[in-house]
């Protein structure tokens, strides 16, 4: 898997904030859209691809520059001839293990502190590591966690508003802390709903138990009420499974799958089988 540091910095565009707008309530983390203007008319990203955003910090190690990748999170669209672009931000801080300070991440409490007709420097675009597939007859386990809804959102849209006549299956598991944080498949934000009347597409909801306790979300448990279609879709050999979310989330799907599956080497097995064909890929952060 690539790290920040193996990607190319050097090709930077100049972008506009379009649009900033809270998605989740003000008692719950914040999470906000972002739409983007980019000044450079030939800048093309794609609903598989990401971008960079580049923040001047003063960092350890005397870096001066910080950089940090985003999914496109909707259709590619166009104003005035310049392109225009969709991120996800979630206002990130980590408590520090050694010294028990508490940090604001650098790269998301710059985002969510823009206004509109500010202007950042992004970089890009960049492929994810998974892409729609050319076949119309594939089918798609898309699996996320808080902003990890963002490329799947984009991929949902193109397929059924370009690409159109897909006849895979598309399984959306999606996890949060509650009802208010289900982005784009709520009463306020919820355009993915539009796509319940597609025979092909099915979401599923994960939150946790107890929200206001940090409970972990209930992800694994989501997946593993649905075993019997997916071990259907999984016998499968042209079925993806693509997850994006944080780094917990590896743990979590590894002990749903292997309890689906029946024991831990069945999975390990069919896993490896995913990952060979380049039909397993996951975007963590």
């Amino acid at each position: 898997m690539a790290h920040l540091a193996d990607y190319n910095t050097k090709n930077q565009h100049q972008a506009t904030v379009k649009k900033t707008e809270r998605l989740t309530p003000a008692d719950t983390e914040e999470v906000r859209e972002i739409v983007l203007e980019v000044k450079q008319p030939g800048f093309d990203c794609h609903v598989d691809q990401s971008f960079g955003v580049l923040v001047k910090t003063s960092g350890e190690f005397g870096k001066t520059v910080h950089h940090r990748l985003y999914s496109v999170a909707d259709l590619p669209a166009k104003e005035n001839g310049n392109p225009l672009i969709t991120m996800l931000v979630k206002r990130c801080s980590y408590v520090d293990e050694f010294n028990g300070e508490l940090y604001k991440g650098i790269a998301s409490n710059y985002l969510c502190d823009r206004k509109v007709g500010d202007e950042i420097t992004i970089t890009g675009p960049f492929d994810l590591p998974f892409a729609v597939p050319e076949d119309k007859n594939s089918n798609l386990i898309l699996i996320g966690m808080g902003t990890g809804i963002a490329p799947f959102r984009a991929f949902v849209k193109h397929i059924y508003n370009n690409v159109k006549d897909w006849k895979g299956k598309i399984r959306l598991f999606y996890g949060a802390r509650s009802g208010l944080e289900l982005l784009y498949l709520n009463d306020k934000n919820g355009d993915l709903t539009n796509y319940y009347d597609e025979e092909t597409f099915k979401a599923f909801h994960a939150l946790s138990p107890r929200p206001q306790w940090s409970d972990p979300i209930a992800l694994d448990a989501a997946i593993e009420a649905r075993a019997a279609e997916i071990i259907e879709l999984l016998s499968h050999a042209n079925t993806h499974v693509y997850v994006a979310g944080y780094e917990k989330i590896r743990e979590m799907l590894d002990k749903a799958f292997s309890n689906i599956l029946g024991s831990k080497e069945k999975w390990e097995t069919r896993k490896a089988e995913l990952v060979a064909g380049k039909k397993w890929a996951e975007v963590i952060y």
